[in-house]
């Protein structure tokens, strides 16, 4: 099946999808296309019973199509991007303290807190797993979706105070889990069993400071381009351009392309926006990155529901994730009421704004990408169905049930400001 062919499916599966949910489930968009994924991926594979042939000739063009590389490296720029772009960074700067705490210091914990967790689950289950694998998976299921978030909160009508904290914690802390995801499997690719600090600790602030830093400097240029001119199609063209050709270089240098992304899109969408564009071009511009989301969001979901197909089911393993479950959920906790109760000032968060946080922090496709992105082995097997399970939770539970918790808390956007 050549890569045209393929695209076709994807494009034609996720069009169907998101008809069907939008007439039919009428659920939010990434969840209603996450849930019509998901029963294509289990019908999927359940035809390996009654028709081997043609689920081993699936299987084995999903393994040769590498749907991680291609989520990685082509579709999470522009996605990050068009996320960002749409986001008021007045509202983030207000909470930019809890962002930070939880966007940063909320991954480092969350990471050693799950990989602690899941190392003992499994030694008491008899599974052989070594650490540095279960500091991986403590690193690829830390940071909250974007993806995710960004199409479930707006339906959510939760406070502008919440929305804000956990829409910028999403779209920083995951360039943050992908550098120490990265790390950590530099490591594991070089055979060693204890993790070097000082090389982690450079490969950090290289892959975040660097990502950082270039995102500055090339939202900078571009809102330079953009005010040059008054042309809406050469103003798309050049965001277009900005994003593929800033994202390749971040990987080429070394830096996080996905920080890198969310700073540009940061700067382009509120540094002096209406003076680098005028109102024809800001329409068109905005336009065409929120139908790039829509159509990739659609493309990403469908393309995960045959991950799988590629999965070798256990039910020990099946066993493990649904323990898993629990342990991210009572990681979320631990990174949220930590800093509350240690410093309940600089986050200024109210218990019951907490409960709905923890219950907000959604996982998405980016873990799964990244623990496609894995060596082959048996530790991976496993890490992968955990990973499956855990953001089938996030979305399909978590997700179809914040806005009934916001009102349950009563902090939903109308009761929050009357109050």
């Amino acid at each position: 099946m050549n890569s045209y062919l393929l695209l076709v499916i994807l494009m034609s599966l996720s069009a169907a999808f998101a008809y069907i949910n939008h007439r039919v489930i009428k659920l939010p968009f990434v969840i209603g296309l996450f849930f019509l994924s998901t029963i294509l991926s289990l019908v999927v594979l359940s035809s390996k019973a009654w028709d081997f042939g043609h689920f081993s000739e699936i299987k084995s063009i999903i393994e040769h199509t590498d749907i991680s590389n291609i989520i990685l490296k082509i579709m999470l720029g522009f996605l990050l991007f068009a996320g960002s772009l749409q986001i008021n960074w007045q509202d983030i700067k207000n909470q930019l303290k809890p962002v930070s705490i939880l966007a940063v210091g909320g991954v480092i914990i969350s990471t050693l807190v799950i990989a602690l967790m899941l190392y003992e689950v499994c030694s008491l289950l008899g599974v052989s797993i070594g650490f540095i694998h279960c500091l991986i998976f403590g690193a690829l299921i830390s940071p909250t979706d974007p993806i995710a978030v960004l199409g479930i909160l707006t339906k959510a009508n939760v406070s502008k105070k919440i929305e804000s904290t956990i829409v910028g914690e999403s779209l920083f802390n995951d360039g943050i889990g992908v550098v120490v995801f990265i790390a950590l499997l530099e490591t594991l690719k070089l055979g060693n069993d204890k993790i070097n600090f000082s090389h982690f600790g450079i490969t950090f602030l290289q892959e975040a400071g660097g990502g950082i830093f270039f995102g500055l400097l090339l939202g900078y240029v571009l809102h330079k381009l953009l005010k040059s001119i008054d042309n809406y199609e050469t103003e798309v063209l050049l965001t277009i351009a900005f994003v593929m050709l800033g994202y390749t270089l971040s990987s080429y240098f070394h830096l996080s392309g996905a920080l890198a992304m969310v700073i540009m899109g940061l700067l382009v969408g509120n540094y002096k926006q209406n003076k680098a564009m005028s109102d024809t071009t800001l329409e068109y511009v905005h336009k065409f990155w929120e139908l790039i989301d829509v159509i990739l969001n659609a493309i990403l979901f469908i393309g995960i529901a045959f991950v799988l197909v590629v999965i070798d089911f256990r039910i020990t393993y099946i066993f493990i994730g649904l323990i898993t479950i629990l342990i991210v959920l009572f990681s979320r906790v631990i990174i949220v009421y930590l800093p509350k109760l240690i410093l309940p000032k600089f986050t200024n968060l109210n218990s019951r704004e907490a409960k709905l946080i923890v219950w907000g922090g959604l996982r998405g496709g980016l873990s799964i990408a990244l623990v496609l992105s894995l060596p082959k082995s048996e530790a991976k097997q496993i890490l992968m169905i955990v990973t499956y399970m855990c953001v089938v939770f996030s979305i399909l539970v978590q997700g179809l049930t914040i806005e009934k918790a916001a009102k349950r808390l009563n902090i939903n956007y109308t009761a929050h400001n009357i109050g």
